[in-house]
Formats: structure tokens, C-alpha cells, sequence
């Protein structure tokens, strides 16, 4: 390929590294009155990204391209999509998203603090209208929802996803319903206090556990956990604890920790190349949920770390063998929270916020009546009457940064992950036997040589393919959560 067209690609790389420490920076240790000079600063930086995506000089490198090789032309393949919906984007619509939303950002914390939905209303207004505009910029062919479902999920569409989450719902209701006539396992984490700096170290001891190099990266705290990889040296993770449960922490990092060894695993050749990183959220969900639940929810992994939480908590955990803890952190129970579901209810958390942002989208409904309309599905999916913004319309910080369409990429995750394991369980006879010995690495290792190296050298069905044998299907999963909870719950 031309000098020119690998220096503008290892140029864009180093821009979009400089924006998600900047945002990595926001969400953790920047001042509150420092909103306004970020968002001003994270503007320049995308406008800039924007503007040597869309020069037309690039375009030109790229149609001369003289890729040798299948990796030059998957680079110039990535690259060319990338600039093709850039090009559709006026650099005032790129700007005014980025300051939206460091200043959704602050509203949204200022609204949790307050539980006022009214003080989040009119910064979400800001970030819908921005993201109508740029969905009808981008296009689709179909509906403004797809046009920003393709930026997270390239190639999937709402017309697609429907009949999955239909499928899932067949599947997972009559679970629901049988599990909830069985008796719930004991609970042995209410009614105590899980002391916070105990918390923090266990899940210190976690991160290299499970592989985590805590060499090329870090984890710090945030109200909503979520990772950030500027490269693979530096790769940011954040938790949160809380002194009712160590649950929220231990998965917490469990879950970022996955969408972290993803980010330390692209391979070292492709460093500043559009080569490192994931094709699709659904696959780096995946990661982060094929680890935080199918292992780290796993009988095995608990027979190895529960004697190393217990140090922890001695006195918490006295009595409480790794069958009865392992039954305890997969109770199922209708909850309030996406981000400490079950894995059961785990998906009707997803469709819920789907069919919001698709008629926020359309214009069918007003943020006026969003509260209300996550209140009334809330009752209808899980059963549930919200009784706080925090556990209902605030919860999620995903709408304050203007995430729309980035939901359902949490249910193909699940659906890749589980995919993704029965074919690791197909090449690794010993994997479970592994895990019990707290031996993490031959599943990582799998995990590098099947998806991490391959980067962004095929689309996540087309990789999907290739290792699982299989595209995106329900079959897995369904059977993955029918036999786990089967023997669970004695069904």
C-alpha cells in the first residue's frame, strides 16, 4: 500500500487513542466543573478525526490501493467503510455529538444525585434530536434505528433482530416461570457488610487470574463500569462496589475484564492499524460475557477462587461451601438493573431498552414520556414496579455518551459467547478441569489464536463461521441456559 495511505491510517488510530483516554479520563477522575472544557477539547479532537477520515485525498489512496495481501486489503476494506460514512457526516453534526455528550454526561450523574429524571430531560432532548440527525445523515434504506445499529453492528438490521429476540423470549419466559416455582437458593450475601477496600482487592487478584496484564493496563472505579483500550499496552478498566454485595464488583470486573484481554490480545503486527480491534460490539461482548458468566458464574471457577474471596471475608463467607456460593451467584430474580440480571432476565433487560430507543428514534415517542414508557415495560417484561430513576431510566449511562443502538449488541454477545464456548469445549476436553485448577490460561489462549489475533480481518459472522462452524444463532444459548438452570434448580 502507499506510504501515504498506511501514515493517514496509523494518524486515525492515534486520534481515536487520544479520544478514549480523554473520554476514559471523563467518566473516572475529571473534575465536575471540568465538563465544559472537555467537551469542548473531545470536539476538536473527533472534528479533527473526522476531517483526515473525509479528505478527499484518502479517498484517492484508497481507490489506488495496491493491497498485497489478504491483511492490506482487509485494511483498506475496513478503512473504506469507515470514510464512507464519515463522508455522509457534516464535522458540525461530529462536534456537536461529542460536546452533547460530555454535557449529557454531567446532567445524567447530577440526575442520579438527585433522582430526577426532569434535570436528564433536556441534554437527552439535545442528544435524541443529534441522533435522528445523524442516523437520517447516515441512512439506512430502511429506518433511522438500523443506520446506528450498523455503526456498532455492521450488517445487522432491527428486521433481523426481531425475530431473534422473539425467539429468545420463547425460550427464556417459560424458564423464568418454572425456575420461580422452585425454591431460590440461599442468600448468603444480605444482611452484612461487604467492606469495600476487601472488595477492591479481590478483584485486583481476579484481573490476573483470569489473564488480565496488569503490565499494559488498569482498573479503576466509575458509577457504570466499562473499559476503554487505547492499545494493547494500555488497556482501562472500571468497576463498582458495593458494601450490600461484592457481586456488583467481582462480575463487574469480571465482565470489563473480558472486553480487556479482547483489547490486549489483537496481535502486535497490527498495532496502529484499523486491523486492531473488534468487527462488531457483538463479538467484544462476547468476551466480556463469555467470562463475567459461563466461567466466572461457573461450579469450577468457584471450587478454585472461593477459598481466595473467603481470606477476604472470613467471618461472611464461614459456612458457605463453593456449591451453595456457586447456586447463590446464579440466583434468578426479576431485578430492577441490566448490569446485575441473571442471565436468565439478562436479555428482556436488552429488548426493553430496544423498543425505547427505536421509538425515540422514529419520533414516536417524546423524552417527556420516556420515564413512563421504561416504567410501563419494565412491568410488562419483568414483572417489576420502579419505584426510583436509578433503577429504572437512569441506570444505564449509555443514552448520556449517545449510544443509541448499542443494546442489542449485549444479546448478541450472549449469543456469540456461548457459541464461542461449545466450540472451546469441543477443542479443550480438559477446559472445565482446567479452570478448577484456576489454570484460565488454555481457554485464553484458544480464545487468542480463534478470535482475538483475527482482529478485524472478517466480519463477526464470517469469524463466527470460521471457528464455530455456525453464524448468529439461539441454539447455543437455549442450550446453554436450559442445562446450566436444569441443574441449577433441580427442573
Amino acid at each position: 500500500m502507499r506510504t501515504e495511505l498506511i501514515q493517514r491510517m496509523q494518524e486515525l488510530r492515534d486520534l481515536a487513542a487520544l479520544v478514549e483516554l480523554a473520554q476514559w479520563d471523563q467518566d473516572t477522575y475529571m473534575p465536575k466543573k471540568g465538563a465544559e472544557g472537555r467537551g469542548a477539547a473531545l470536539g476538536t479532537l473527533k472534528s479533527l478525526y473526522h476531517q483526515r477520515l473525509v479528505d478527499p485525498y484518502l479517498g484517492d489512496w484508497l481507490d489506488a490501493a495496491d493491497a498485497q495481501g489478504f491483511d492490506e486489503e482487509a485494511m483498506v476494506r475496513v478503512l473504506r467503510r469507515e470514510r464512507a460514512q464519515a463522508t455522509r457526516v457534516p464535522e458540525r453534526l461530529v462536534r456537536a455529538l461529542a460536546e452533547a455528550g460530555t454535557a449529557g454526561l454531567s446532567a445524567w450523574k447530577r440526575a442520579r444525585d438527585e433522582q430526577r429524571v426532569a434535570t436528564f430531560a433536556p441534554a437527552l432532548e439535545a442528544i435524541v434530536r443529534l441522533r435522528r440527525e445523524y442516523a437520517d445523515a447516515l441512512g439506512s434504506g430502511t429506518e433511522r434505528y438500523d443506520a446506528l445499529l450498523d455503526v456498532y453492528e455492521p450488517g445487522m438490521r432491527s428486521a433481523r433482530l426481531a425475530p431473534v429476540f422473539a425467539e429468545l423470549q420463547t425460550v427464556l419466559v417459560p424458564l423464568v416461570q418454572a425456575i420461580e416455582a422452585r425454591p431460590p437458593p440461599v442468600d448468603v450475601f444480605g444482611g452484612k457488610v461487604w467492606a469495600d477496600a476487601a472488595q477492591w482487592a479481590f478483584t485486583m487478584e481476579l484481573l490476573p487470574a483470569v489473564g488480565f496484564d496488569l503490565d499494559a493496563g488498569r482498573q479503576d472505579r466509575s458509577v457504570h463500569p466499562f473499559s476503554s483500550g487505547q492499545s494493547v499496552g494500555d488497556v482501562r478498566l472500571t468497576t463498582r462496589v458495593s458494601l450490600d454485595t461484592p457481586l456488583p464488583a467481582i462480575f463487574g470486573t469480571l465482565h470489563e475484564a473480558g472486553h480487556g484481554l479482547f483489547e490486549q490480545g489483537f496481535a502486535p503486527k497490527d498495532f496502529r492499524t484499523v486491523l486492531a480491534q473488534s468487527p462488531s460490539l457483538g463479538l467484544h461482548e462476547s468476551q466480556s460475557r463469555l467470562w463475567e458468566n459461563v466461567v466466572g458464574r461457573s461450579l469450577p471457577f468457584w471450587k478454585h477462587h472461593l477459598p481466595r474471596l473467603r481470606r477476604h471475608f472470613p467471618s461472611e463467607l464461614a459456612g458457605v461451601d463453593a456449591e451453595t456460593f456457586w447456586k447463590a451467584v446464579n440466583r434468578v430474580q426479576r431485578t430492577f438493573i441490566r448490569v446485575e440480571a441473571d442471565e436468565v432476565t439478562y436479555n428482556l433487560h436488552v429488548i426493553l431498552r430496544f423498543e425505547i430507543e427505536r421509538a425515540l428514534l422514529r419520533g414516536d415517542l417524546d423524552v417527556k414520556d420516556v420515564e413512563a414508557a421504561w416504567n410501563d415495560k419494565t412491568k410488562v417484561l419483568l414483572g417489576l414496579t420502579v419505584q426510583r430513576p436509578t433503577d429504572g431510566v437512569l441506570q444505564d449511562v449509555h443514552w448520556a455518551w449517545g449510544d443509541f443502538g448499542y443494546f442489542p449488541t449485549y444479546t448478541l454477545g450472549n449469543l456469540y459467547g456461548a457459541s464461542l464456548f461449545s466450540a472451546a469445549q469441543r477443542a479443550l476436553p480438559s477446559l472445565w478441569a482446567d479452570v478448577e485448577r484456576g489454570d484460565c490460561g488454555v481457554l485464553l489462549r484458544w480464545l487468542r489464536a480463534s478470535v482475538h489475533h483475527a482482529g478485524y480481518r472478517w466480519s463477526t459472522e464470517a469469524l463466527m463461521e470460521r471457528v464455530t462452524g455456525r453464524g448468529l444463532v439461539v441454539e447455543d444459548f437455549a442450550s446453554y441456559v436450559r442445562q446450566k438452570y436444569s441443574v441449577l434448580y433441580r427442573l
